[in-house]
């Protein structure tokens, strides 16, 4: 687009694909678009994408403010328009205001609103000129929208959690995720040190590093495999797995908690479920290198042919994602109350199915990354209501299991103690270990 710069222009056409609500930002921003884009120009592109959309609430807020007609309702390439200048002036120290505001006009003229762009430049300079904006964090309402949350998740989290959490919840979502590595290889940490990235211990997991400064994947231990790109909380759930000669991984694409089944069990055969058959065949590429150790099926969670077949099975299954708002923006954008309850149908029958797979004596972990009782807590109460013959088992005794064989760190054990609730399940807040938010539970079924 001439007179735009490639980075915005990527930009601008992804978050126009994920307003239309049929796209993801981490898939676009994979795209050919965006990976055909120098080093600098991607970085731009990422930024921006990401950034409109943590604090797209409080860009259109402020940006509705100066409007001649602020109820208006404008075209769609007009207001990404907007929030990409705004996002720029308000929260991107280094980027001239001029360059802000003049892209923003032309890529509205570019997109066919050549009238609006006036209003665009108007709107953008006077916001440029306007001081910060004063947000109050007092009640959920405020905090919505001094950190660009919806209203209905704030008042929730609230209620569930009390308003400091909910306010650092929130927090955490406005926030660029921690690189989390998982190193499979201790040899690949001297490499990539030498290679010069700058990392510091997870706070969990021994296996785990947080990057500080450096491209880990530009490295030869991450194409190799030695060294994995992984959410922290992620790698705990899989670590919290029973043990076993035949383990099974319910919705196991896109495959990391796979690898650690395998990884801990490597005298075990893994079998890998998948509805999806495009996810199935990512899966399997990812996997391919396991060999047999791995059997990758096309099959639905909910419908498991092998009855009683299994020693310990893992069901992390599909959610709403709020446990992600930092790293999935967009979720907060297309998510509502109402729609909570439509998931939970889908994940009783994926735990119920679960636990007929499991032997007698064998166990389950079921987790989501929810913060949502309608889809953590109240899917296991309906589903153990029908079972008597399953009962939760507190995931204590298994954390300090982990920390005795080492895979968890003694202070990330004593941390993690203090997250598992009466009835023995755990939960992980966003940020409260610079991890995403998950929920976690044990369930055995007698022998």
């Amino acid at each position: 687009m001439a007179g735009a710069s490639a980075a915005r222009k990527a930009a601008f056409d992804i978050l126009r694909k994920v307003e239309s609500g049929h796209s993801h930002s981490d898939d676009l921003l994979r795209g050919r678009a965006v990976t055909a884009l120098g080093a600098s120009d991607r970085n731009l592109a990422t930024a921006l994408v990401l950034g409109v959309l943590r604090w797209q609430i409080r860009l259109d807020h402020e940006v509705r403010a100066l409007l001649a007609k602020p109820n208006a309702k404008l075209e769609e390439a007009v207001r990404i328009a907007l929030r990409l200048g705004a996002f720029q002036l308000r929260q991107m120290d280094r980027i001239p205001a001029r360059a802000a505001i003049d892209e923003s006009v032309e890529l509205t003229k570019q997109a066919g609103h050549h009238f609006a762009a006036r209003m665009v430049n108007a709107v953008l300079r006077k916001l440029a000129a306007a001081p910060p904006f004063h947000f109050s964090e007092d009640g959920p309402a405020d905090i919505a929208l001094a950190y660009a949350h919806p209203v209905w998740m704030v008042e929730r989290w609230a209620r569930l959690f009390g308003l400091e959490a909910a306010r650092a919840i929130c927090a955490h979502g406005q926030r660029q995720p921690t690189v989390a590595l998982r190193m499979v290889d201790a040899d690949a940490e001297a490499e990539l040190i030498e290679a010069g990235l700058e990392f510091r211990p997870g706070a969990l997991l021994a296996a785990a590093r947080v990057v500080v400064a450096g491209d880990v994947t530009a490295t030869s231990a991450f194409r190799e495999g030695r060294v994995r790109l992984q959410d922290e909380g992620s790698q705990l759930v899989a670590e919290l797995a029973g043990r076993g000669d035949v383990l099974l991984d319910c919705c196991a694409a896109p495959g990391g908690k796979t690898l650690i089944l395998a990884e801990r069990n490597p005298a075990s055969r893994v079998v890998a479920c998948e509805a999806s058959e495009p996810r199935l065949a990512q899966l399997k590429e990812r996997l391919r290198a396991l060999g047999e150790l791995v059997e990758c099926r096309l099959e639905d969670a909910t419908a498991l042919t092998n009855e009683s077949a299994y020693d310990a099975a893992l069901a992390d299954v599909p959610c709403s994602g709020t446990g992600t708002l930092g790293r999935n923006p967009e979720i907060r954008h297309r998510l509502h109350a109402e729609d909570l309850p439509r998931q939970d149908e889908r994940q009783r029958a994926i735990l119920a199915g679960a636990l007929q797979a499991v032997r007698p004596g064998g166990q389950l972990i079921y987790s989501t990354c929810s913060l949502e009782p309608e889809e953590n807590e109240e899917v296991v109460r309906a589903v153990l209501a029908e079972r008597a013959d399953t009962r939760v088992v507190s995931l204590a005794a298994r954390i300090d299991e982990l920390m005795r064989e080492g895979v968890l760190t003694a202070e990330g054990a004593e941390r993690l103690a203090g997250c598992v609730s009466r009835e023995g399940w755990l939960r992980l807040l966003p940020g409260a270990f610079g991890t995403d938010g998950f929920f976690v539970v044990r369930l055995d079924r007698a022998g």
